[in-house]
C-alpha cells in the first residue's frame, strides 16, 4: 500500500476498534514486539495474507502512539521473517502524523504448494499457525499433513491394507473390473495379472490396497471399522430434540460394505425416512410421486462424500455422517476441499483429485461419470424442484453438504422484496446502517436458502468486523440484530 492507503487503513482500524482475520495491531512505541512468528506464519498460510500494523495501542482503544524507530523496526521484522520456512518477504509502508510514525508490514500469502509456513527453529509441527478471527492458533498435526499430502501428492487411497489378501476380495467383481479395464485400455491386456493389479491400484508392492478393499472387499470394515456411514433421522431441526415418545433418533443405522454397497444402502435410508407427496398429472390423470429431496441430488452428494473424503490415517477412524432433520438433510465427510479448489470455484472449475484410483475405478464400474458434474447436478436437481440452493461448507477437516426441502419459516413469511440478488457487499453494508434482523437480511438478499444467504454474505462481514451484533454476548438470541460498524 502507499502512504495515503496506510493512513486510511489506520483510520479504519480505529473506527472498527478491533483486529480481524487479516489484520494484527501492535503498539511498538517502546520497541519491536516479541513473538511475531505466530502471526507471520498464520498470515502466510491463508489465501489473503495479512497486514501487521505498528503504532496503535490495542490496549488503549487503538490510540495512536507511533513506533519507537521505523528503520530499526523494519529491520527486526525482516529478521523475524527470515527465520521462517519458507522465508517471508514482507512489503513495508511508512507514514507519519505530526511527530508520530506508523509502519505496516504486508505479509503475502504463500503458494499452496509451499505451505505451511513455519518458524524454522520450532519445526513444521510446532511452528506452523493458522489465523482464526483475530487470534493465531497452532496448526493441528492433521492440518500440517493436509498441506504435505497435496504438495507431495500422497496417494492414501492406494496405501497397503495391512493383513488383507486377494482372497478377501470378491473375485467376480474384481474380474469384471479387470476385464473392463482391459477393454478400455488395450495395453493392459499384454501384461500379467499381477502387473495389471499394480497398475490398476488393486495392489501396491504386492499388497492389497485400501481402494481394492473399498471397491471389491468381502468385508472392508474388518480392516477399517470406521470407514462407514453413520446415518441418523432426528425428530426435529436440531440435534438433541426428541419425539413424543422421548426418542432422540427415530432411525439410526451404521452403513457398511463396499463403496457401491454403502451408496445403495444410504439412498435406501434416505428414501425410508423422507416423506413422499403425490400429485396428479391434469393431462394424463397419472399419479406422480414427489419425494422431499430429488434423489439425483442425494445420490451425488453421498457419492461425492464416499469418493472424495480423506482416507488418510488421520481420518480413517471417522465415518461419513448423514443426518436427516425435519427441514434438511446434512452429509458430512472427513476432509475439506482438496488442493487449490475454493468454495467459489466448486462445480465450475476442474478440481485436483484426492483419490484418483477410486475415482477412475468407479468410472469404470459406471458408478460415476468422472466429468466433474456432481456439484452441478445437485444444484440443477434442487433448482428443478424449486427447492433452496444446496449449501456447501468446507473446513480444514470436513466438508458438509446441506439440502433443504423447504424454506425456513421466517423466510416463508417474508415476501420477496426485489427481483435480483445482492452480490455487492456494499449494498448489504448500506442496508445494515439501520439494525436488521436475520429475517430482514434474508429478505433483502432474496436467496431461497436463508442459512446459505447468511453464511455467504453476512458471516464474512461479521468476521471482518464490518458488521457487528447488537447483542454480542448472546449470538443466537431471537432479538439479535446486525448493524454496520460506524465509518464503514
Amino acid at each position: 500500500m502507499i502512504e495515503e492507503e496506510l493512513q486510511d487503513f489506520i483510520e479504519k482500524v480505529q473506527r472498527r476498534g478491533c483486529e480481524w482475520q487479516t489484520t494484527e495491531v501492535k503498539a511498538a512505541h517502546k520497541g519491536c514486539p516479541e513473538k511475531l512468528y505466530d502471526t507471520i506464519s498464520a498470515f502466510s498460510n491463508q489465501d489473503d495474507g495479512g497486514v501487521l500494523l505498528f503504532g496503535l495501542d490495542e490496549r488503549n482503544q487503538f490510540e495512536k502512539v507511533g513506533v519507537y524507530d521505523a528503520q530499526d523496526l523494519q529491520k527486526k521484522v525482516m529478521e523475524y521473517c527470515e527465520q521462517m520456512t519458507p522465508v517471508v518477504r514482507p512489503v513495508f509502508t511508512v507514514c507519519d502524523e505530526g511527530d508520530k510514525v506508523f509502519v505496516s508490514a504486508e505479509i503475502p500469502p504463500l503458494d499452496l504448494a509451499e505451505r505451511p509456513c513455519f518458524r524454522t527453529a520450532q519445526g513444521r509441527l510446532r511452528g506452523a499457525y493458522v489465523r482464526v478471527g483475530e487470534a493465531d492458533k497452532p496448526m493441528t498435526e492433521y492440518e500440517v499433513y493436509s498441506y504435505e499430502a497435496f504438495r507431495k501428492r500422497y496417494r492414501d487411497d492406494i496405501r497397503p491394507a495391512k493383513g488383507a489378501t486377494l482372497e478377501l476380495l470378491n473375485q467376480d467383481l474384481l474380474e469384471k473390473y479387470q476385464a473392463q479395464m482391459r477393454r478400455e485400455r488395450p495395453n493392459l491386456a499384454r501384461m500379467t495379472t499381477s502387473q495389471q493389479y499394480e497398475l490398476n491400484g488393486v495392489t501396491q508392492g504386492g499388497e492389497v490396497t485400501m481402494a481394492a478393499l473399498l471397491l471389491f472387499g468381502l468385508f472392508p470394515q474388518a480392516f477399517y471399522p470406521r470407514l462407514s456411514i453413520s446415518a441418523t433421522r432426528i425428530p426435529g431441526t436440531e440435534m438433541g430434540e426428541v419425539d413424543a415418545c422421548g426418542n432422540r433418533f427415530t432411525d439410526s443405522k451404521r452403513i457398511e460394505g463396499t463403496i457401491p454397497e454403502m451408496l445403495k444402502a444410504a439412498l435406501d435410508f434416505v428414501r425410508n425416512n423422507m416423506h413422499t407427496s403425490t400429485a396428479v398429472n391434469p393431462l394424463t390423470g397419472e399419479r406422480i410421486d414427489m419425494p422431499q429431496y430429488p434423489m439425483d441430488a442425494v445420490r451425488e452428494a453421498i457419492l461425492n462424500a464416499l469418493v472424495h473424503r480423506d482416507y488418510s490415517i488421520y481420518t480413517e477412524s471417522k465415518p461419513i455422517r448423514l443426518n436427516m432433520y425435519d427441514d434438511r438433510l446434512e452429509i458430512m465427510n472427513p476432509g475439506g476441499l482438496y488442493g487449490r479448489l475454493t468454495l467459489d470455484q466448486l462445480g465450475y472449475s476442474q478440481p485436483d483429485t484426492r483419490n484418483p484410483v477410486l475415482v477412475t475405478a468407479l468410472e469404470i464400474l459406471k458408478e460415476t461419470e468422472n466429468r466433474y458434474s456432481g456439484i452441478p447436478t445437485i444444484r440443477h436437481a434442487m433448482a428443478q424442484r424449486k427447492l433452496p440452493e444446496p449449501v456447501f461448507t468446507p473446513t480444514t477437516g470436513e466438508f458438509k453438504v446441506v439440502l433443504y426441502h423447504k424454506l425456513s419459516p421466517e423466510t416463508e413469511a417474508l415476501p420477496p422484496q426485489r427481483a435480483g440478488r445482492v452480490t455487492d457487499r456494499k449494498q448489504l453494508l448500506m442496508f445494515c446502517k439501520t439494525p436488521r434482523t436475520r429475517a430482514e437480511i434474508i429478505r433483502f438478499l432474496n436467496i431461497d436458502s436463508g442459512q446459505y444467504a447468511l453464511r455467504r454474505y453476512l458471516d464474512p462481514l461479521l468476521n471482518e468486523g464490518a458488521i457487528r451484533m447488537t447483542i454480542p454476548e448472546k449470538p443466537r438470541s431471537r432479538r439479535q440484530q446486525y448493524v454496520t460498524v460506524e465509518g464503514m
